[in-house]
């Protein structure tokens, strides 16, 4: 017996119904994208892996990077994020830019992950940036965009939520309680893992950075301070944004929040369930060095946020809030009466698609009729037309409405407005 060849693992096939959610999916966040003044752009699938090494972070890089050899013997990766590609491409058409440049995408990008619900190794993600900008409002903005796509797939705050933080601002309270500055990095990184293991091995992580118990303690304290960001200007000023664009319900100060990417600078917020019931389903920052690191000769500060499909399909598809959506756009099946009227069954297909009806003529003019109509049923074709003997020598055509199963005879140059009504 032969063997079916499988798809790779953490890859996925798209039948129709999961393009249709692509599909939808692309087209909201497109729109809350362009209703904020938003273009879209592209860039390459593949790209030298020295982009990614100048700041994405050792795990991103070594670890989850699709890295091969291309014919010339440069090493190359399949792009595993969008930011680096943006600052390249900023960097390399600067002087030709109208700036605050605002950008998005949607596209594939890769990781070589352990597969699992809502996580793969190939995925589709939104980025949305703002670059020029050093302030809080831009933040602020971007973050409000994030809540307004929440609303427009009609979740709640009581669904999700927007937990922020600002890395100066931790960095601050840590060097307060006596972190030296060699021991930021490091301890950013033991942080960044704070909600993937317990509360023990949590501080013994900390403790292996010559850190001491007293140390600890206060550390434990800052991150679970709920109301530190009154503490920094920065961060007031983003909720003081917030406020005025009516979206802090959506929003928590989280300090154990640092974002695991070595180019974050400032600000970083990621999204979250509100029962816990995934890890964060999406991210961001400010990134006010990366233009920089990767060829400008300009400091070009940027803020924005990429978001997966595969875990907002989850989130949506737990709260209820997965979309009815109609896989098929095919209005009508013209059905062929006989072989004999094959023609007539075509030239009418031909005209319903010039008055902009999606239709769809039974590829095969020796089917029984019984069995056509039995094809449109099962893919959700609203209507199927008959075009009998009968019906040609007086111009008409059988309407048969396959929900109700009614069906009329009508004027053949009737039938648009009939199926479009």
């Amino acid at each position: 017996m032969k063997t079916t060849i499988q798809n790779l693992k953490g890859f996925r096939d798209f039948l129709p119904a999961d393009m249709a959610f692509q599909n939808w999916f692309y087209q909201n966040l497109k729109e809350v994208s362009q209703s904020y003044g938003f273009q879209e752009y592209e860039g390459p699938t593949v790209e030298p892996l020295d982009l990614y090494a100048a700041k994405s972070g050792e795990e991103l890089v070594k670890k989850q990077a699709f890295t091969f050899e291309d014919k010339s013997g440069k090493t190359v990766a399949l792009r595993p994020e969008m930011t680096p590609t943006l600052a390249r491409m900023i960097s390399q058409n600067e002087n030709d830019l109208t700036f605050p440049v605002k950008w998005f995408t949607y596209g594939r990008r890769f990781r070589y992950e352990s597969p699992q619900k809502g996580r793969g190794r190939e995925f589709f993600q939104w980025d949305i940036d703002i670059l020029g900008p050093d302030n809080p409002e831009a933040d602020g903005e971007i973050i409000t965009i994030a809540v307004n796509f929440y609303q427009k797939l009609k979740l709640t705050p009581s669904e999700v939520k927007i937990k922020i933080n600002d890395r100066k601002y931790l960095e601050s309270r840590l060097k307060e309680v006596g972190i030296p500055n060699d021991k930021i990095s490091p301890l950013f990184k033991i942080i960044d893992k704070k909600d993937k293991v317990d509360e023990k091995i949590f501080k013994e992580m900390i403790k292996e950075l010559s850190i001491s118990d007293g140390q600890i303690d206060w550390i434990s304290e800052i991150l679970s301070d709920k109301k530190g960001y009154e503490r920094s200007d920065w961060l007031k000023s983003i909720y003081s944004y917030l406020d005025r664009t009516g979206v802090l319900p959506f929003i928590e100060f989280d300090a154990s929040i640092v974002r695991g990417l070595d180019y974050y600078t400032g600000t970083v917020f990621e999204g979250w369930d509100a029962g816990g019931n995934f890890r964060a389903i999406w991210g961001g920052g400010r990134y006010d060095n990366l233009t920089s690191d990767v060829g400008s000769k300009n400091k070009i500060p940027g803020v924005g946020f990429a978001m997966g499909d595969m875990v907002m399909e989850e989130v949506l598809k737990f709260y209820n809030k997965y979309p009815s959506l109609d896989v098929n756009k095919t209005k009508v099946l013209v059905t062929i009466f006989s072989p004999e009227l094959f023609d007539d069954s075509l030239k009418l297909s031909l005209k319903l698609r010039q008055s902009g009806v999606n239709c769809e003529l039974y590829p095969d003019p020796n089917a029984k009729l019984d069995k056509q109509l039995k094809y449109a049923d099962k893919k959700g074709i609203p209507f199927a037309v008959i075009i009998g003997p009968e019906e040609v020598a007086s111009d008409t055509v059988m309407v048969k409405n396959l929900k109700t199963q009614s069906q009329k005879k009508v004027f053949s140059n009737s039938i648009t407005p009939m199926i479009n009504g």
